[in-house]
């Protein structure tokens, strides 16, 4: 792509001034293409599309809906487009360009490829290059969203083809190739190539800045921050789209910054910042409200309802939906709204209000015209009923779920078909389904016949028609395959391996759910743009790969199955850490325990519903499997009171009792082993909940399980690497706060834990005023320091906004750790070998908050990081840590077992032996 570089040394000439309304039209102003839904987010369109983002196979499972952002619509667009054409003669009837807008703002994809196919084979016959390309372009943008990946390069590559042969550009003949290049960008993008669509995206940027179209700079700008936040750089992503935001608040207030407000909330709300998405979208609508004419503002209702209910603030959300529904001039922006009222009434459990809204929605969606996005909000009520039927399930036999949801019959109620019983029936929802996909056949798209073939197919499973549904699961799944749409394969395949187990074929329901795990791992950056990303994770990602795990250790499982078990359970680590920080940074190399440590066990617990089942790994042995057979609920209820329990003010009697528990399930059936082969050092992969407890407080009736081994915990082994400490060139940069800051309060103990510290190893300290960001930065940039420990206040949880250690000016997230620790951009310098969080703690009642805490053993780039589950303001932590440091010091132990020595310090300690004081540090990564 050199010619695109080189050309932005030519001069724009006059001639081609009149020229970019005319693109302006429809290539830049119309980019603002809003997604505020879950559905795999892409990147901001080239086009401005109704519906073209309710990519259904996210909202339709969470059952809310993106909108289209009416305030930005373009109005009148045959007419726009014939007064500002250079060309007369096309000036008086709408062209196949036109035509073709038209019908994809309808959702009528297959259509618009057809109109724009001739659009550009007659702008060929009158040799006028810039609009053939600004037709193929379009032409591409449309075989990309039916998923058409051939089609769709071949067209974008004719498109920048023809305009790299171009010689004299004007602003619309830069607007053209920035609009070119943002499809093109969009395509890389979607064909995982994110280091090029970022590449492409600059280009675009370039070509609107030198088109002196700042709406155009703004898309591309936010195009730049999703092919950041995918290649992992979310920090850059985030200054990027500040950088537009104060590009924008300098603007004086007008429809255009509205709309800029407007879309950059969203960008920020697919990056997680929901807090300054929110602000955004409330000054976009403030400002809206002070303009004459007030535009019609429905759309900024509908964005700031779906950032609220990802907040979880349900209440402002129904309001924001309500007034959406209610000021919507048009139709579709009423009945998005409606339908994401619905769903959350239907989370709420407000199935009174659930059941009123339901005739309204039926009016409104009578009157939408075929089309992709009329097929989603189908499909999207469809699953919002079936949910319903779902619920109530869950509560047969109790007075309060009498006379809701869905009856029995698939057959049409015909007494009174308006009424919200009758919609309610499980007939009524199926032939909702069936008009879905006759919408969907009538203007060929494959992808929406699609949804609603397996939504149907859904029905049918519920009501456990199997025959029926495997039928139509297939029949949906197959309409996806020749098209680039794992993301609606994968729902359709999971779906065809819970049928297939429910008939009692395992073997095949085993392929079935391998293959969807496997198609979700190629979807990794796929899914971190999701906003709510973590609800949708735990209820339509996680539970693929549980449900896996549960069919390959079902009845005695061979070796092969607990090999690919044990696979799928790593894989679930590092789509949870993929989650957590919503980006793919991590890079995942396999690791034999074998090669890492002869002496060590690894032990893989995972939480079934019905089952808490454990793979044991011994080196050069096959896989054990041991299982005990109790409900889900009730193993994470000895979890949550075994945390409870810990704490020293409580009953011993119980702490103990839960601790012989889990120790039984999780260690005892392999105590032979253990001892047989001679093992040191005992390697948890954690699961769930089990992620807040120490290993090292687990009891046998006599001993504490620290007193006989050596434990670490691991995010997974792919994530390891493997290498001993050098304790030649130990050395240490430790830092931390004893007084009050920022809400926190004092940590008394610290300047005693420093001190002692640094009398065991060389040290560079940092204390109180100088434990500052850029203090620390400093002396890490000028040092290699092998060991980082930090005492200072910190929290580990479930949310990475929420996941920070305490600095004495300010704290620093999680997500800039690594920029803090300098360990990936720096070169010639070693990787710190052990960071060390010694006044840390896990989020109060969040049962995934340890999920933040191997975030951070990630992040840092540390292969070794020691930290704490709960703070213990106490002398007995200085005590400990200078007892590791002292053991660290001699060769022959490695970390976890200089970590074990030290808890026996502490535990040996009759003032401090309460697991309380000692078991909460955890050793997380490497262990050697």
């Amino acid at each position: 792509m050199k010619w695109v570089r080189q050309f932005f040394g030519l001069q724009v000439r006059s001639s081609f001034r009149q020229y970019a309304s005319s693109v302006i039209l429809f290539g830049l102003t119309l980019f603002l293409v809003t997604s505020v839904l879950p559905g795999i987010s892409y990147p901001v369109e080239s086009l401005h599309i109704s519906g073209d983002k309710v990519e259904g196979r996210w909202q339709r499972e969470q059952g809310r809906i993106a909108q289209t952002d009416k305030s930005l619509q373009l109005r009148d667009t045959s007419n726009r487009l014939k007064s500002q054409t250079p060309n007369a003669k096309i000036a008086n009837s709408p062209t196949p360009l036109e035509q073709g807008i038209a019908a994809f703002e309808a959702g009528r994809l297959a259509e618009a490829v057809q109109l724009w196919q001739q659009a550009a084979q007659d702008y060929e016959a009158k040799s006028d290059r810039l609009n053939q390309a600004l037709s193929l372009s379009y032409l591409s943008l449309a075989y990309q969203n039916l998923g058409q990946v051939q089609e769709a390069e071949q067209a974008i590559n004719q498109s920048l083809d023809l305009l790299q042969h171009q010689n004299n550009w004007g602003s619309g003949g830069l607007a053209i190739l920035g609009q070119a290049l943002n499809t093109q960008g969009r395509l890389q993008l979607t064909k995982g190539q994110a280091e090029a669509a970022l590449d492409t995206w600059k280009q675009a940027t370039d070509a609107y800045t030198r088109a002196g179209d700042e709406t155009g700079k703004l898309g591309s700008q936010i195009n730049q921050a999703q092919a950041l936040q995918t290649l992992g750089l979310y920090r850059r992503a985030q200054t990027l789209l500040k950088q537009a935001n104060q590009q924008l608040q300098a603007q004086p207030d007008s429809l255009l910054k509205v709309q800029g407000l407007q879309s950059l909330g969203i960008a920020l709300q697919e990056l997680g910042d929901l807090k300054t998405s929110q602000t955004l979208l409330t000054q976009s609508l403030a400002i809206a409200q002070t303009l004459n004419p007030t535009p019609d503002t429905s759309a900024i209702l509908l964005s700031l309802g779906n950032v609220a209910r990802d907040l979880q603030e349900d209440d402002k959300a129904l309001d924001y939906y309500q007034k959406a529904a209610k000021n919507a001039t048009d139709s579709l922006i009423q009945i998005k709204a409606q339908l994401n009222q619905l769903s959350l009434l239907i989370n709420t459990e407000q199935e009174d209000a659930a059941i009123a809204l339901l005739p309204q929605i039926q009016v409104r969606l009578a009157t939408l015209s075929p089309s992709r996005a009329a097929v989603y909000a189908q499909v999207n009520l469809a699953d919002s009923l079936i949910r319903m039927a779902s619920d109530v399930e869950t509560c047969h036999g109790t007075s309060g779920c009498q006379g809701v949801g869905l009856t029995d019959n698939l057959t049409p109620e015909t007494d009174n078909p308006g009424s919200a019983k009758a919609l309610t029936t499980n007939g009524a929802i199926a032939q909702l389904l069936a008009k879905a996909i006759q919408q969907a056949r009538q203007i060929q798209d494959a992808k929406a016949e699609s949804y609603a073939l397996g939504e149907l197919g859904k029905l049918y499973e519920q009501q456990q028609q199997l025959a029926e549904a495997q039928k139509l699961t297939q029949q949906a799944l197959s309409l996806v395959q020749g098209i680039n749409a794992g993301d609606i394969a994968y729902l359709w395949e999971w779906q065809l391996g819970r049928i297939l187990q429910k008939q009692g074929n395992t073997q095949d329901a085993v392929a079935a759910y391998t293959v969807a795990v496997e198609t979700l791992r190629s979807l990794r950056s796929d899914l971190i743009a999701l906003p709510n990303l973590q609800f949708y994770f735990r209820e339509r990602v996680e539970p693929v790969y549980r449900q896996l795990v549960g069919l390959l250790l079902k009845s005695d499982p061979s070796q092969k199955n607990l090999q690919k078990a044990r696979e799928v359970i790593e894989s679930l680590q590092l789509a949870e850490l993929d989650n957590f920080f919503r980006n793919t940074c991590i890079q995942a190399q396999p690791q034999q325990i074998d090669q890492v440590d002869p002496t060590a066990a690894v032990i893989y617990p995972i939480i079934l519903p019905d089952r808490l089942a454990v793979i044991l790994s011994l080196p050069g042995q096959p896989l054990r499997h041991y299982e005990t057979q109790l409900p889900e609920t009730e193993v994470n209820n000895a979890f949550i009171q075994l945390r409870k329990f810990l704490n020293p003010v409580l009953s011993d009697k119980q702490r103990l009792r839960f601790s012989q528990d889990i120790y039984d399930w999780l260690i005892r059936p392999i105590e032979v082993e253990l001892a047989d082969s001679e093992i040191k050092t005992l390697v948890f992969i954690l699961d769930g909940a089990l992620r807040n407890l120490p290993m090292a407080a687990l009891y046998d009736g006599e001993q504490y399980l620290i007193e006989k081994y050596s434990i670490a915990v691991s995010p997974g082994l792919q994530l390891l690497e493997p290498r001993a400490l050098d304790r030649e060139r130990l050395q240490a940069l430790i830092g931390g706060l004893s007084e009050e800051r920022q809400g926190f309060s004092a940590l008394p103990g610290v300047e005693l834990e420093l001190s002692k510290i640094a009398d065991k190893v060389p040290s560079e300290m940092l204390f109180n005023q100088e434990f500052t960001t850029t203090t620390l930065k400093q002396e890490i940039s000028a040092v290699s320091f092998p060991v980082v420990h930090l005492a200072t206040h910190g929290q580990f949880s479930s949310e990475v906004e929420d996941t920070f250690i305490l600095t004495w000016e300010g704290q620093v997230n999680v997500n800039d750790l690594d920029q803090l620790l300098q360990v990936r951009e720096r070169e010639d310098s070693q990787p710190i070998e052990l960071l060390v969080l010694s006044a840390c703690q896990t989020a109060t009642g969040d049962q995934r908050a340890a999920l933040g805490l191997a975030g951070v053993a990630v992040r840092s780039g540390a292969r070794s990081t020691l930290a704490t589950l709960w703070s213990v303001r106490d002398q007995s932590t200085a005590q400990l840590m200078a007892e590791f440091y002292q053991s660290l010091t001699q060769s022959e132990n490695s970390k976890a077992e200089s970590l074990r020595q030290a808890q026996l310090s502490i535990l040996k300690n009759p003032e401090y032996e309460h697991p309380y004081y000692w078991a909460p540090f955890v050793l997380v990564g490497n262990w050697l």
